[in-house]
C-alpha cells in the first residue's frame, strides 16, 4: 500500500514562519499533504474546514497558545481522535504533563529534525 495514494493530512500551527516553511518542507518530502496555520485561531478554523489526520502544534502563541488550542479541538466530538503533537523549545517536564493533560499524544522539541516529524507522522498520522 502506498503512501502516495492517500497521503496523510497534517496541519502545521506555529507562529513562526521559519518553523512552518521547514516543517512543510520536511513532510512534503515524506509524501504528506500539508496545511499550515500561523495561530490557534487559524488553525481551529482549519481543522474544521480540512480535517487533518495530524496535528502538530507549537507551544508558545500570541493570543490562543497550543494547550487551549488543543483542549478546544479535543473538546469537538468529531476531532477527540485526531492526534496532536505538540511543539516547543522547552523540554521541560511540566510542559509535557500539561500537554498530555490537554489530550496531545506526543511532545517534540524544537529545533526538530526531519526524520522527528517523520516518524511522528508515521507512528500517528496512519488514517484507518
Amino acid at each position: 500500500m502506498s503512501d502516495q495514494t492517500n497521503p496523510t493530512k497534517v496541519l502545521v500551527v506555529d507562529d513562526s514562519n521559519t518553523i512552518r516553511r521547514s516543517a512543510e518542507i520536511f513532510l512534503k518530502q515524506g509524501g504528506h499533504e500539508v496545511l499550515l496555520a500561523e495561530d490557534g485561531f487559524d488553525a481551529l478554523s482549519k481543522v474544521n474546514d480540512y480535517e487533518p489526520d495530524l496535528i502538530f502544534c507549537d507551544i508558545l502563541m500570541p493570543k490562543l497558545d497550543g494547550y487551549q488550542t488543543c483542549a478546544i479541538i479535543k473538546r469537538n466530538p468529531k476531532f477527540a481522535t485526531t492526534p496532536v503533537i505538540m511543539l516547543s523549545s522547552k523540554d521541560g517536564f511540566f510542559d509535557k504533563a500539561r500537554g498530555r493533560m490537554v489530550g496531545s499524544e506526543e511532545y517534540l522539541t524544537k529545533p526538530f529534525t526531519k526524520d522527528q516529524l517523520l516518524k511522528a507522522v508515521q507512528e500517528f498520522g496512519t488514517t484507518n
